[in-house]
């Protein structure tokens, strides 16, 4: 066995390690949901109303419930990983409004490593070197149409 290979893992673990990349960065709401991809594939009899947003009046409060999506980050630029698990996180959003019998989901806020950041404007994304991560929460309710 070499001598020199147990060293070596130890330098390359390390290596990585450094290299290893955790940003959490904020993206415009209005780009990922203008998205020709959000566009295709967003329902919209479901609305989405973001944190400080104004809707309509609440007939029925469904329940919180939370998303956390990841997406492969190799080779793309973080705003396509990110729209991409936003996308992906908004999608889950609306598919358990249909579940519950919603209409709606309000409040909608970032819950990126379960610290909430409300805005109107903006989603946090987790951007890694391989993987990207989006985390929401949102409220599931029956508004007045």
């Amino acid at each position: 066995m070499n001598k020199f290979l147990p060293l070596t893992a130890a330098l390359l673990a390390v290596s990585l390690n450094a290299a290893a990349r955790d940003d959490h960065k904020m993206f415009p709401l209005k780009d990922a949901l203008e998205a020709p991809a959000a566009q295709e594939k967003l329902d919209k009899s479901i609305k989405l109303y973001f944190a400080g947003q104004p809707h309509p009046k609440t007939i029925k409060n469904l329940g919180t419930w939370p998303t956390n999506k990841k997406t492969n980050a190799f080779g793309k630029s973080d705003v396509e990983a990110c729209n991409w698990a936003f996308l992906s996180a908004v999608l889950t959003l609306q598919e358990r409004a249909r579940k519950e019998g919603g209409n709606a989901v309000i409040d909608i806020k970032s819950n990126y490593r379960n610290i909430e950041t409300a805005s109107a404007t903006e989603f946090m994304c987790g951007v890694g070197n391989v993987v990207a991560g989006v985390a929401l929460k949102g409220t599931v309710a029956k508004v007045a149409e």
